[in-house]
Parts: C-alpha cells; sequence; structure tokens
C-alpha cells in the first residue's frame, strides 16, 4: 500500500515541440468500480501493446490515489517505481496485461477533478488531466480505448448506475449494494471517461437517426428538478437533427445521456454517450430561467452533441490541439443559435462576448496563440482565445472558401480522421485538399498571438468618378513574441452613396494579407460612405476615418444589420471616449440615433435593444491608454441620462408597447419585446423618473417570468430607490431553496455599479448560502465583483485585497475556478500608476503564498512578468 503525493516544487513546462508519440497504447480497458463516497476502490485491467521497437518502460500517470496493487499477466509484481505520481513498470513483450487496484476518497476531492462527491452523487470530471486521479493510465488524448465499465454500489444511495456507451448487464448484490455494466465500442481517450452513480429521475426521449436507428436519450435529475429539464430535452433532438442536415454526422450509439450536477467547474462536458452537465445549462422554467439562460441551454446542448463527431470520434492529439476540438464546435454551435431565432443578435452577442474576454486575453499578459507552444498547467488554456478566437478563425475559413467547399472539407476531415488523434494542421490541410484553396499564410493564425489592427482610409475622386480604399494591417507585440506577421483578413465591405443612400459599389470580400493593400472602385458618382467587416468577418480592430455623420448614416442604413449595429456602437463610444478623456461630448448625435433606431417599426425589437445599449464600462476603458474607472463611469451615466431625459415619451411608449399579454413564450419575437422592455426601463430609471422606482418594482412583483422579474431587480439593485431592499428580500426569500437562481441574488449585488458594493459583497461574503466549494457560487460573488469595474477598482485597493485574499483561500480548494477569476488582476499595467501598483502588490503576494497550486502559480506569474 503506498500513498500518491505529485510533487509541484517545480513546475514542469510541456512544449509542443516536444510531443512524441506515446511509447504504449492501450487498446482495451476494463474498470470495476466498487463505488463508496468515503473509500473507492478501482481494479483497472489495461491490455497494452508496445508501439514500434524500443525498450522504454511503460508510464501510468497518478495522482492523489493510494495504490492497493500490481499484476501483469495475472502475476503480481514489486519492480515498479513511482516518480512524480508515475507508475513506471519496466516490461519485456510486445503486449501485455496491466492490472492495478486503487483507492481514492470522492468525498474529500474539493478539486471536482476525476471522481467527487455532488449533492449526495457521485460523478466524474475528466478533461484534461483529471482520469489519473481515478486509477494509473497514459493520461494523453492520443491514447485511445475501447472500454467496458462495471460499477457496484449501495443500491438505496445509488440506484442509478451510469456510464459510457450502452449498458450491457445489471443485477443485485448481497448487502444491500447491486452492479451495472457499460461498454463503449468506440475507441477514446481517457478524458472522455464518465461514470454517474445517485438518486436520479429522468426525462426520456428518442430520437430516430438519418439511416432509422432509435436513440434512447435521457436526462437525469434529481426527481424535485424533473419538470425543469423539458427545454434542453427538445435542444437535444434539435441538435441533433442540425447535425444530420448541415454537417452529415449521424449519432453512433443506442443511447444519449445527460446528467445534470450543482458542483462542476465547466459548463459541461461532452463524455462520449453521457455527458455532464453544470445544472445552470440544463434546468429552465419561465419562474426560474430568464431568456438567456434558454438560449445558453440550447447552445451548451448542442455544443456537446456536436463534439461527438468534432472532438470524440476524431480527438486531439495533445493538448496544444484544444482548439481543433473546441474552436471548431463553437463556430458550430454559434451557426446552430443563429439558425434556432435571429441571426443578427446571434451575431452581436457573440462578438461582445468576443471583445469583453478575449481582446483583453489578447492584448494582456495571458495572451498565447491558439495553438499554444508551451503550458504548465493545462487547464489554464481553456481559455476565450481557445474557444471563442478559435472559433472565429473557422468562421473565416468558412467565408474563404464557401459553404460547398468548407462542407467538402470538413467531410473529408471527417472521413479521413474518425478514429484517430489529430492537429489543427490536419483539420487546415483537410479543408486545402478538398477545396484546392492555398491556406498557407492563412496558418499564421494558429501561432500568432494578439488582435490584428485594421485602419482604412477612403479617398473619393469625385472628377474621375473613382474612390480609393487604403487597408493596412498590424498586430502589436505579446508576450513572448515582439515581432509580428501579417495575416489572412477576409473583410466584408461595400459603399453607400453619401445623398441617395444607393449602394454605389456592392458587397464583396477583400482578402487583406499584406501590410498595405489598395483596392480601387471605379464609377463611383457621389461620396461613398465605407461599410467594412460586415457580418464582423474578421476578428480584428477596424480603425476609419468615418465621421460621426457617416457613422449615423450607417446606423440608418446600413443593409448589414451586424454593420447597422457597429455603427451606432461605434458613435457612442467615440462619444464616450471623450468625454471620459476630459473632453466636451455633445450627445446630440447619439440622442438622435438612438431615437431613429427605437422608431423603426420594421427593425426587429430583439436587434434595436441591442442596438441602443451603450457600451459597457469595461469596453470603453479598452479603447483608452489608462484606464479611468470613476471617469468612464461618469461619462457613460450622464450619456444615460440624457438619452433617458431626451427620449422620455419614446422610452416609456416602447416599455408600454412591450408588455407581455398571456404567459411566457420562448420565441424570439417574444424575446426581443422582453428585451427591448428592460432596455426601456433601464434607461426611464438613469433618466432619474420621480416614478422610476415605482413602475421597477410594480414589474418585479407583477412578472410571471424571471426574465422581466430580473431586469426589474437589475434596475433596482444599480439606483437608490427605496424598493431595492425589499425587492432584494422578496427575492431571496422566495428563492432561497434553489441554488441557481439565488446565484443571481448574489450576482446581481456584486455587478452593481454603486460606491458601497464593496462593502456588501464582503457583507455577503458571510451569508449563510454563501460557499468558496461550489464553482457557480464562487463565480456568482467573487467573478462577478471582479468585473465591476467602478466596485472592483476603487482607488484604495479594497477591491483588489479582497480579491487576491479569496483566491488564496479558493486556490486551496479548486485551483482551476480560482486561477480562471485572476485576469482582472493582471491587467494592473492599463491603469493608473496608484492602482497599478496596489494591483501588483496583490499579484506578488498570491505568487508569494505558502502552497500555491501549479494553476494559480503559472496565472499570477505570466500577469506580473508581462
Amino acid at each position: 500500500m503506498l500513498d500518491i503525493q505529485t510533487s509541484l516544487a517545480q513546475p514542469h513546462v510541456t512544449r509542443r515541440a516536444d510531443y512524441t508519440p506515446p511509447d504504449w497504447q492501450v487498446p482495451d480497458i476494463a474498470l470495476d468500480f466498487a463505488l463508496d463516497p468515503a473509500a473507492t476502490r478501482v481494479t483497472a485491467t489495461l491490455h497494452v501493446q508496445r508501439s514500434g521497437v524500443h525498450d522504454r518502460p511503460l508510464r501510468l500517470d497518478g495522482s492523489g490515489q493510494t495504490l492497493l496493487s500490481v499484476s501483469v499477466d495475472g502475476t503480481a509484481v514489486n519492480d515498479w517505481v513511482i516518480e512524480d505520481g508515475t507508475l513506471i513498470l519496466p516490461l519485456i513483450g510486445s503486449a501485455h496485461v496491466i492490472e492495478t487496484t486503487v483507492e481514492i476518497a470522492p468525498e474529500r476531492n474539493t478539486q471536482l477533478m476525476g471522481l467527487y462527491a455532488s449533492g449526495g452523487n457521485l460523478c466524474t470530471q475528466c478533461e484534461a488531466e483529471g482520469f489519473r486521479r481515478i486509477t494509473f493510465f497514459p493520461d494523453r488524448p492520443d491514447v485511445l480505448s475501447r472500454y467496458q465499465v462495471r460499477m457496484s454500489a449501495d443500491k438505496k444511495r445509488y440506484p442509478v448506475l451510469l456510464a459510457n456507451g450502452d449498458p450491457i448487464a445489471s443485477g443485485d448484490l448481497e448487502g444491500g449494494r447491486h452492479w451495472a455494466e457499460w461498454r463503449d465500442p468506440f475507441p477514446k481517450p481517457c478524458y472522455l471517461f464518465a461514470l454517474v452513480a445517485g438518486d436520479l429521475a429522468v426525462n426520456r426521449g428518442s430520437f430516430v437517426t438519418m439511416s432509422g436507428r432509435e436513440v434512447d436519450l435521457g436526462i437525469w435529475v434529481r426527481a424535485s428538478d424533473l419538470e425543469r429539464t423539458h427545454h434542453a430535452l427538445d435542444a437535444l433532438k434539435t441538435s441533433m437533427a442540425w447535425d444530420e442536415r448541415v454537417y452529415g454526422r449521424e449519432y453512433d450509439l443506442d443511447v444519449f445521456n445527460i446528467v445534470a450536477v450543482d458542483d462542476f467547474n465547466f459548463g459541461a462536458m461532452e463524455n462520449k454517450g453521457l455527458n455532464v452537465f453544470n445544472s445552470r445549462y440544463i434546468l429552465a422554467d419561465p419562474d426560474t430561467a430568464t431568456d438567456y439562460d434558454y438560449d445558453a441551454i440550447a447552445a451548451v446542448v448542442a455544443h456537446e452533441y456536436f463534439h461527438n463527431w468534432s472532438g470524440n470520434r476524431v480527438t486531439c492529439r495533445d493538448w496544444f490541439q484544444l482548439s481543433l476540438k473546441e474552436g471548431f464546435t463553437v463556430y458550430r454551435d454559434q451557426c446552430f443559435s443563429a439558425d434556432q431565432g435571429s441571426a443578427a443578435v446571434k451575431r452581436i452577442e457573440d462578438v461582445r462576448g468576443l471583445r469583453a474576454a478575449q481582446f483583453p486575453e489578447d492584448s494582456g499578459p495571458l495572451a498565447h496563440p491558439i495553438r499554444p507552444d508551451a503550458y504548465q498547467e493545462i487547464s489554464n488554456f481553456y481559455t476565450a482565445t481557445i474557444y471563442n478566437k478559435g472559433a472565429e478563425i473557422i468562421r473565416m475559413l468558412a467565408t474563404i472558401l464557401g459553404p460547398t467547399a468548407f462542407r467538402a472539407g470538413t467531410d473529408l476531415y471527417f472521413d479521413r480522421f474518425d478514429g484517430t488523434a489529430a492537429t489543427c494542421e490536419d483539420f487546415v490541410a483537410s479543408l486545402e485538399d478538398a477545396s484546392g484553396t492555398d491556406l498557407t499564410q492563412f496558418r499564421r493564425w494558429y501561432g500568432q498571438a494578439g488582435t490584428p489592427r485594421v485602419t482604412a482610409s477612403l479617398e473619393h475622386h469625385e472628377g474621375s468618378g473613382r474612390a480609393e480604399l487604403v487597408l493596412t494591417q498590424r498586430t502589436p507585440p505579446t508576450p513572448g513574441q515582439d515581432e509580428k506577421v501579417p495575416v489572412v483578413l477576409p473583410l466584408r465591405l461595400k459603399l453607400f452613396g453619401a445623398q441617395t443612400a444607393a449602394t454605389v459599389a456592392p458587397e464583396q470580400v477583400i482578402l487583406l494579407n499584406q501590410a498595405e493593400e489598395r483596392i480601387v472602385f471605379e464609377g463611383v458618382t457621389e461620396r461613398p460612405i465605407l461599410s467594412i467587416n460586415r457580418g464582423f468577418s474578421a476578428p480584428t480592430i477596424i480603425e476609419t476615418d468615418r465621421s460621426a455623420a457617416d457613422l449615423a448614416f450607417l446606423g440608418a442604413h446600413d443593409d448589414d444589420p451586424f454593420a447597422r449595429y457597429e455603427a451606432l456602437q461605434q458613435l457612442m463610444l467615440d462619444t464616450l471616449v471623450a468625454a471620459a478623456g476630459g473632453n466636451q461630448a455633445d450627445h446630440a448625435a447619439v440622442i438622435a440615433a438612438v431615437a431613429g433606431t427605437i422608431g423603426d417599426a420594421q427593425l426587429d425589437r430583439a436587434f434595436a435593444a441591442e442596438a441602443v445599449l451603450l457600451p459597457s464600462e469595461s469596453f470603453i476603458g479598452d479603447q483608452m491608454a489608462v484606464v479611468d474607472p470613476e471617469a468612464i463611469f461618469r461619462a457613460r451615466e450622464a450619456l444615460r441620462r440624457d438619452i433617458g431625459r431626451a427620449l422620455s415619451s419614446e422610452w416609456r411608449a416602447a416599455y408600454d408597447a412591450t408588455e407581455a399579454t398571456g404567459g411566457y413564450v420562448y420565441s424570439p419575437e417574444a424575446k426581443g419585446l422582453r428585451r427591448m422592455r428592460a432596455v426601456a426601463l433601464g434607461y426611464i430609471a438613469a433618466s432619474g423618473a420621480a416614478d422610476a422606482g415605482d413602475l421597477a418594482f410594480a414589474q418585479f412583483e407583477a412578472a410571471d417570468n424571471m426574465t422581466d422579474r430580473m431586469s426589474a431587480l437589475t434596475t433596482l439593485v444599480a439606483g437608490d430607490a427605496r424598493q431595492r431592499t425589499p425587492a432584494l428580500d422578496i427575492f431571496y426569500n422566495r428563492y432561497s431553496d434553489n441554488p441557481l437562481v439565488l446565484d443571481k441574488w448574489f450576482s446581481v449585488q456584486a455587478m452593481a455599479p454603486r460606491e458601497d458594493t464593496g462593502a456588501v459583497v464582503r457583507e455577503l461574503l458571510q451569508h449563510r448560502d454563501f460557499t468558496l466549494s461550489n464553482p457557480n457560487r464562487a463565480r456568482a460573488l467573487i467573478g462577478a465583483f471582479g468585473v465591476n469595474q467602478r466596485a472592483f477598482n476603487v482607488v484604495d485597493g479594497s477591491g483588489y485585497r479582497f480579491l487576491a485574499d479569496q483566491l488564496i483561500a479558493l486556490d486551496t480548494l479548486n485551483p482551476q475556478t480560482a486561477a480562471k477569476l485572476i485576469p482582472p488582476l493582471g491587467r494592473w499595467k492599463r491603469f493608473d500608476a496608484t492602482r497599478s501598483a496596489l494591483m501588483r502588490a496583490e499579484l506578488e503576494r498570491i505568487v508569494k503564498g505558502p502552497g500555491l497550486s501549479k494553476d494559480m502559480l503559472e496565472q499570477a506569474s505570466r500577469s506580473l512578468e508581462a
């Protein structure tokens, strides 16, 4: 018997250039779990095969387990050694059967990696390197195995036993225990292994595939949550049909199960045939979930299902290729969601998210390419760059190739690499081979970090009817990459006539692949106005010489919804940046543009609502050389106030016109009305209207759905209305037994742009319902406060100290979750000298702390070094 503890004294750096194929493959594995929350015994039987001719030993990764026995070909052995958690076995032959038995303690696993306890159930999370916390195994994604799993457990406590693949047998045992066996015939990496044992109820459904096979579907939850799973089940069926229609991908097993758990580090996990979800992305009904929650559930269900092909059937050779599965699958789920509702609003939401999370990452100390070159802890690279920028790179490939060639390329990729572990290069080469398009220069996106900046200058020669567009691109230096090279940017653009609003140059896609390029347009008889990066065709920052009048023109006349939205946002942004910088700002142009937008009856209400929202405080700060949180807050509030007052009657009319009749309906039209109602209420409150608090509280009390209730509560909590505290109390008392809704109660207070928010958050830290051990709750309070630009960045540094204190405490429980909350401190170079020094001091305190995890040490150190 031996206790295994992995040394963390010298963090090991893994480099992409050092990749070598596995010395041993494991084509088959049998696992036998004697489940118990305090002491689970795991017996693993590995059929191993030597890869090629070599004499290197078998190395099996392990962490945090007690090793009980080892045998080779049925004989107990003791000529093994343990080095940094790795079990090393010298073997002579080319094929052997290795059996190990270990003991693990799920109920003490606060990292939520491997096998752990959640809400009285047992479940697993193995991506990226959690399987080694269950048993000894070559824990790398290019070792693919067929799994057979046997579980035994107390039948009363764990009546449901689930694993990957299809069920093959079950029965009862003595002592009130029972067993079940599952088999997955498809080879998969160990990060896709899953097991769930618990007292669960199931919402069953079925789906008939395009070849006529019937698949049994099941969503497993607590019995009390069963009625909140219908939306997720419908989304699963819709996504299965969509993947068949759009990509020709059919599901392959007879069973597809989803289990929802409350304690989960990620949003969801695509384990083959047994997806495990954070409950926030499964449970919904009108009383407890907002429209955003409904949308997110559909998107995440689709994302994890789509992984069955883009991630499972074709997986990653190594973790440097993570964007191969995640970037591609995010792109697929974005397209799916766009097809289910307003494509324009979905594109706006995706780009807003990219700019809020990925653009700052690309310009900060944690910048990295979508295919990194090195890491200390792979969990730190589950980032907006890998996922969201990765999706934009796939979108650019789809734009460059066109739909027919892109589909041919993905078909070839799936056919060529089915059942294997592939690379980003394999994907690009498949598109290249299928389309005949040379993508040599495009490959630069995979190795270069940073957000390209494009300058567009348009000059019109009225006498000759010629217009000349000069495009230049540059990418600022990022840590470790001082020199940048031009990338391929597919820029969709169009020219409008300033007098007639007619098209003077039709839409086209310009492939900007040089540092500078000139495009000449002939026959342009009136002054042209440039509409560029339409549909956000490339993930770049566009700088133009367009005037406020030109932006207002595009905000009223552009026929590309995203470009129209972008023009209005840029008009607002220019005004806000000027005001925050101490310059005189005229609000008249913005007010007129907003009036025109909300008064345009032809516009979808959801689009109109998004278009008239002001840019966030953090995004305004991203445009400034030195972020001034208080100046930004004052500038934004002043513009909100003036828009609210100048258009007071229009906002009242919009608010009244969007009042719901009948019960809650989840549809694009109904969502648009609720969204516009929330925006209108926000502007009424910003205007300082005397009855704004009464109006919001009346909506709060009368609402028959969480969307309207939360928009009213958000408005009340952000302001000083007398109904603020009563509303919070009512909300808490109504939902105190619902963890997901209670997360909203914590986050709405942490996000309030008020002077006292820091004190409120510190008080909430002591609330009986707050716990750092639940990732959702930690993110709801600590994470939300960290992105509250005004409250977090108070000049005395108390916000920084608070976050650092919580990160240090959380790191002892759950390093992954803690490390993901550090980025607000990593932006220390963007602020004034006082704030910058205070932030840096907190990062230094974190780094110097005893017992710091690899996850936190890497993130904090990189944040300091850049």
